[in-house]
């Protein structure tokens, strides 16, 4: 997305924000002159999105698991005390390996719900206390999944999928809540290209590449920065009137 919507003096939170989907929406924001905090549980030498020096002089990266609320707390910390605002949140972080529930320990599903749903509560209450005092305001953005539509990804995401049905039901009750000072929306996943995606995009699996994206009605998957460009557009003026929905980045596919 080119920087019709610009953000300069803006600053946004990309949780997960240093690979994937994460990487295309911090990217986004930066290229739009917001400043770019992103976390992950990996270390980061600066932020993983910057590529110029004026890039790098708008963004940082946190080092942190955002399953713990102190956690939580150091990174809207360490926001605050580098650039003293926040108007975006964008909860991306989450994901899960397909397991069999049957077999799936109660510590997996609990870990599994804290990432894709606990967590991105926590995060947006704490969030939503700072952007309240701003005369401006602020937008809370919720990455979903395809997996969170009844019979989407079967037994094997089934944590994944109701944590993520949890979080489209969160976002239109905040927005609610929230809407005067603070829009909420969210956007649902399709299959993206991603780092996740690399065994699936390797020669030998062709055939099993070539049938994923048949399902597809556009006949490919999703790229990162496009999902960028939707969240961007969603904090910005021009989604102004646009508060508590999903818009479906899917290629038409669920």
């Amino acid at each position: 997305m080119s920087p019709s919507a610009p953000f300069p003096g803006k600053v946004v939170i990309v949780t997960g924000g240093s690979q994937g989907v994460g990487l295309g929406i911090s990217q986004a924001f930066l290229k739009t002159g917001a400043a770019v905090v992103s976390c992950a549980r990996k270390p980061f030498d600066g932020c993983p999105a910057a590529t110029t020096a004026d890039e790098r002089a708008r963004s940082m990266h946190v080092q942190a698991d955002i399953r713990d609320e102190a956690q939580i707390d150091r990174i809207i910390e360490e926001t605050l005390a580098r650039f003293g605002r926040l108007d975006v949140l964008v909860n991306n972080a989450g994901g899960q390996p397909p397991v069999d529930l049957a077999t799936a320990s109660p510590r997996f599903i609990r870990a599994i719900i804290d990432l894709n749903l606990t967590a991105p509560m926590i995060f947006a209450a704490k969030a939503y206390r700072v952007m309240v005092e701003q005369e401006s305001g602020g937008n809370i953005i919720n990455i979903s999944s395809q997996a969170s539509m009844p019979g989407n990804g079967g037994a094997s995401l089934t944590p994944y999928g109701a944590a993520k049905a949890g979080l489209n039901h969160m976002t239109r009750s905040l927005a609610v809540a929230w809407g005067k000072k603070v829009r909420v929306n969210c956007v649902s996943l399709g299959w993206v290209e991603t780092e996740a995606m690399a065994d699936l995009l390797l020669p030998e699996n062709k055939e099993q590449w070539t049938a994923t994206t048949s399902r597809i009605p556009v006949g490919r998957m999703g790229r990162p920065a496009e999902i960028g460009g939707i969240c961007t557009f969603l904090a910005s003026d021009a989604a102004s009137y646009i508060n508590g929905t999903t818009i479906w980045a899917d290629g038409g596919g669920t």
